[in-house]
């Protein structure tokens, strides 16, 4: 694949968070790179799609080339998660190639999860379902995968199983500050709390009778984020922030924290209520 300037972050960027991407930086006068190109194509189909090979002709790509620091081709740099992680100039010998590529290519739990979100993203969520599992089969430690499993079974409404796979994460991360582990605990614990409240009417009947009850208007928070109706909750949790800071120490914004990130998939939501709990706090 051929890509420009305006095609490199779909291209390369987004699409070595699925899996890792060579950066190919060539030109057609360029001896060295007629060597290089043909062996990295030919690499690129043995190995089966564990990774992918992206050519940038310098030539008609120079910002890109500036960008990269390219000062001499071929010149390749490899990308994973979104940012490059190696690279090399010239042409290597095709056993110091592979050596490279398998530096590179992540192993089979690594390989699993990445199928799985790349499944997800496409909606095929019985699919992803197996490639998690799948993920953890080869690795029980790994716990972004169990994660991933977790935030899916959320999403399910399958609670129960739910609590069983946070059962088994780490106490690394468990025991941690982990961020993203801090924001499912935070949806469990609000469906934990959601069944054992009132309704929300008659909390919302509480908290307009009286707006300093802030025990009722985190209880309502928690029904809501049960519920995933995060902008309610935020507006909740930010009037606790307002009218006490050393709510149940700090309660209300701790969990507008881990509401952030229960909310990743809403961004302009996400930013909305960051800036006014930004002036909220200063």
């Amino acid at each position: 694949m051929d890509t420009t300037l305006a095609t490199f972050e779909k291209d390369v960027i987004a699409a070595s968070t699925l899996a890792p991407v060579l950066v190919d930086f060539w030109a057609p006068w360029c001896g060295p790179c007629r060597t290089l190109g043909p062996m990295l194509e030919r690499l690129e189909t043995e190995y089966g799609g564990k990774w992918k090979l992206v050519k940038v002709n310098v030539d008609e790509n120079q910002e890109l080339a500036a960008h990269f620091q390219v000062r001499s081709i071929p010149h390749v740099i490899a990308f994973a998660d979104g940012r490059p992680v190696d690279q090399f100039v010239g042409v290597l010998p095709e056993g110091q190639l592979r050596a490279f590529l398998d530096r590179l290519v992540p192993d089979g739990a690594e390989a699993a999860r990445r199928a799985a979100l790349a499944a997800l993203e496409e909606g095929r969520r019985d699919e992803a379902y197996d490639a998690l599992k799948a993920a953890l089969a080869y690795d029980p430690g790994y716990d972004d995968a169990r994660m991933d499993l977790i935030e899916m079974l959320l999403e399910d409404q399958r609670i129960d199983d739910a609590r069983a796979e946070v059962e088994l994460l780490s106490p690394k991360t468990t025991q941690g500050i982990d961020a993203r582990f801090n924001a499912l605990k935070t949806r469990l614990d609000a469906v934990d709390a959601a069944a054992d409240l009132p309704p929300t009417d008659a909390l919302e009947a509480r908290v307009t009778a009286n707006p300093g009850d802030l025990e009722a208007r985190f209880d309502l928070a928690s029904a809501l984020i049960a519920r995933r109706q995060y902008a309610g909750a935020l507006e909740h949790l930010l009037e606790i922030v307002k009218r006490d800071r050393s709510f149940r120490e700090d309660i209300g914004r701790k969990t507008m924290l881990s509401v952030f990130d229960l909310a990743a998939g809403q961004p302009q939501l996400v930013s909305e209520w960051r800036r006014k709990l930004s002036a909220a706090l200063y």
